[in-house]
């Protein structure tokens, strides 16, 4: 402020200087030119510019009213910041929340969130209240409210309590008792391993099985002659049921390789191998059909050294047992080396405290809802315990051994069957028991909001990559019509628009033709997951899209039937039933059941009714062959005809046919013929060895001595899909 008033008191005392300077001109000069003016205008003229305390008030009342300015307006500037200063409202946001929990946060409504995203990348109309936004629009949201955003440490870095069960602590080496082994007999398929467990069992499992395969993994308990008590699991050995020989040998402690004698390793055998080698399993090699005469043990022995299997024959540590399941031949000799193993494993469990066990299968009976398969692995088992399996619980109801008795307990290595479920675990879920049904469904609810937040991450990375999508093609619209007047643009944009529009409807077209919905439903767990396995394979989507609608355990429902009328789609049955009344509604609705026993017979169904829904695959099929002898002209009217002198060579030439003409082994035309003659009479037919003249349909064709006209008909042959799915 000091600097500026001395700068306005030197300006008017200048000012003030000048004027004096200028009256004193004034004077002399009147004194010089007007000597005659009177005494008195000389007087006034010198009151007026010869007072120098005049200019001195002057000028101290100046720079009192520009003080009094100044200081006003260095009073005001400072109170003026005050509203700019004041702090903006603090929003708290975290990362990944919703459009709703933002507005929340905002305390404004959801539109004004819309607002804030209008004429950005992201794509509105897509936002729903419970889309998640990312960082860069919570951002932009806050930013065009006015606010202060602020991240929520609390909310980012809260973390809900786990409240999940986990097994028990190892068990005091003095409460484990000894226990019988699992043991799981795997190979690959038809090599006879439900016909050795058969007579193990002294039951006919294999009668029962569609195809004489195996198709669900079975727990039996076997009882020896000499008391010993083993559990066996039989894994199938069909080439769909990976996943199944993977969680037999993960409950396992002993794994019986079967290898028949006549066939040696295949595919399945070597896979088995890994499973157990994966599971740190010991293997016991069963080799067998050593009753046929083309059975060649030692061969066998030699090809498993490959996969690192030796047999105690070779120096290694597994043992080698040749049997014949057909005929029972050292079946007690397997068995012993099998009891053999396990004492020297030293199998023990804790059979008291909370039970710990793994579901081997489950499925959906009619009388009795959800039953699963169980191995239970320490503790024991009894009615009324509560259960957590995966996400589902159960209160035990009942239990039952494998030949369907009720039992009153199950203990360590103890095959069982239990009931009570409130709904289906999955076949490998680990089986816990706590305290109390709240408990349960905490641990329950617990789970499901786990899977919950590993969903949001996807699909958060999911938006991501859309966002980044949207950006770039923004980028790339911006490029295309930055330089353009806005006119243009509408234009160009509108007849792009057009143009889109009968191909977006051609395209629907082709989709709807070109999509197979399907349904699946399984008898137990593992077999729909068998089939869903098989069904990833799935590689010619090109060709036509294979839909999954939808995938359950138990027999078909009229609400399948209705979900496949809504979506066009086929359902398929494995090991389950459609009752009379399902399928006349199926039927009334036009929607097709196709149920299986045998699961390569249902991949083959699939493989059909893919094939049905692409288009017929057009091939030509020769009729006749003439090679051109001679070339010349005829007149019709005004214009020249080429005309091609022939011999039929194979064949013979019909004039409906379709045509084509081959020089130096490649198509130059294909058409129809407008004349066919022989000699000078029309014909429609030709046959070998005649001579014949021939125009085609279209003038500009040159004929060459040597050129051969191939007479061919067109068929319409079925596609078949080139989905391959390994067996």
């Amino acid at each position: 402020m000091n600097r500026k008033v001395l700068k306005l008191e030197n300006l008017l005392r200048f000012h003030t200087i000048c004027r004096q300077l200028h009256s004193l001109c004034q004077r002399r000069m009147l004194a010089q030119w007007r000597p005659v003016f009177s005494a008195a205008y000389a007087a006034q003229t010198a009151q007026l510019y010869t007072r120098p305390w005049q200019t001195d008030a002057l000028i101290r009342t100046a720079l009192s009213q520009r003080r009094l300015l100044v200081t006003k307006k260095e009073k005001r500037s400072q109170k003026s910041p005050l509203p700019s200063t004041k702090s903006k409202k603090e929003v708290e946001v975290w990362l990944g929340m919703t459009v709703e929990e933002l507005a929340r946060a905002m305390e404004k409504d959801i539109d004004s969130v819309y607002e804030s995203l209008m004429n950005t990348a992201i794509d509105i109309d897509s936002l729903e209240t419970h889309s998640h936004l990312d960082e860069v629009w919570i951002k932009e949201v806050i930013k065009k409210s006015g606010m202060k955003l602020k991240w929520s440490k609390l909310k980012q870095d809260k973390v809900r309590e786990n409240k999940d069960a986990v097994k028990r602590p190892q068990a005091d080496p003095a409460l484990l008792i000894p226990r019988s082994p699992v043991v799981t007999i795997m190979g690959h398929v038809d090599h006879g391993k439900t016909t050795l467990l058969d007579k193990l069992r002294k039951t006919q499992v294999a009668a029962m099985e569609a195809g004489g395969i195996t198709q669900h993994i079975g727990a039996f308990l076997v009882s020896l002659p000499s008391g010993e008590k083993i559990t066996f699991l039989d894994t199938p050995g069909h080439a769909a049921f990976s996943a199944m020989r993977a969680r037999g040998a993960r409950v396992t402690d002993i794994v019986i390789l079967v290898v028949a004698a006549d066939d040696g390793v295949m595919k399945q055998t070597v896979e088995s191998i890994q499973h157990a080698k994966d599971a740190h399993v010991p293997i016991v090699l069963a080799i067998n059909k050593c009753d046929k005469a083309e059975a060649d043990p030692e061969k066998v022995k030699k090809e498993l050294l490959a996969y690192d299997v030796v047999c105690e024959d070779y120096g290694g540590d597994v043992q080698a047992v040749h049997v014949s399941a057909l005929t029972g031949e050292n079946m007690m000799g397997l068995a012993e080396a099998t009891i053999a193993l396990a004492e020297m494993l030293e199998l023990k469990a804790d059979p008291t405290g909370a039970v710990e066990g793994t579901v081997i299968e489950s499925f959906t009976d009619k009388g009795r809802g959800p039953v699963t398969t169980a191995i239970i692995q320490r503790g024991t088992l009894r009615k009324g315990s509560i259960l957590v399996a995966g996400k589902s619980w159960a209160k035990v109801r009942s239990m039952f051994d494998e030949n369907g008795r009720a039992v009153d307990e199950a203990y360590p290595s103890m095959p069982v069957g239990i009931i009570g479920w409130r709904d289906l675990p999955s076949a490998g879920d680990e089986i816990l028991e706590v305290e109390s049904e709240p408990r349960a469904r905490e641990v329950v609810d617990w789970r499901k909001y786990e899977q919950e937040q590993e969903k949001n991450k996807e699909d958060l990375k999911l938006i991501e990559e859309k966002r980044k999508e949207h950006q770039e093609a923004h980028r790339k619209d911006r490029e295309k019509y930055g330089t353009l007047h806005w006119k243009e643009r509408s234009y160009i944009k509108y007849k792009e628009k057009r143009q889109q529009q009968p191909l977006k409807l051609k395209e629907k077209l082709e989709r709807d033709s070109n999509v197979l919905p399907i349904i699946v439903k399984g008898d137990v767990d593992g077999s729909v997951e068998a089939i869903l396995n098989i069904m990833d394979t799935y590689d010619a989507s090109h060709e036509c899209e294979l839909e999954l609608v939808h995938f359950g355990v138990g027999d078909i429902s009229e609400n399948d039937v209705n979900l496949a009328e809504t979506f066009h789609g086929v359902i398929y049955g494995f090991n389950v039933n459609a009752g009379n009344v399902i399928q006349q509604l199926a039927a009334k609705k036009g929607v097709k059941i196709k149920l299986h026993k045998v699961i390569y017979r249902l991949i083959e169904d699939l493989q059909e009714e893919l094939s049905s829904r692409l288009p017929c695959i057009v091939e030509e099929h020769p009729v006749g062959e003439a090679s051109i002898l001679a070339t010349f002209f005829i007149t019709e009217g005004k214009k020249k005809v080429p005309v091609a002198g022939c011999r039929v060579q194979k064949g013979q030439i019909e004039k409906q046919k379709k045509f084509k003409l081959i020089r130096n082994g490649h198509v130059i035309w294909k058409g129809s013929l407008i004349s066919l003659k022989h000699h000078k009479d029309d014909t429609s037919v030709v046959k070998t060895g005649m001579d014949c003249g021939l125009s085609l349909d279209e003038e500009k064709i040159e004929f060459k001595v040597g050129d051969a006209v191939v007479c061919y008909e067109e068929k319409q042959v079925p596609a078949k899909t080139s989905w391959d799915p390994g067996f």
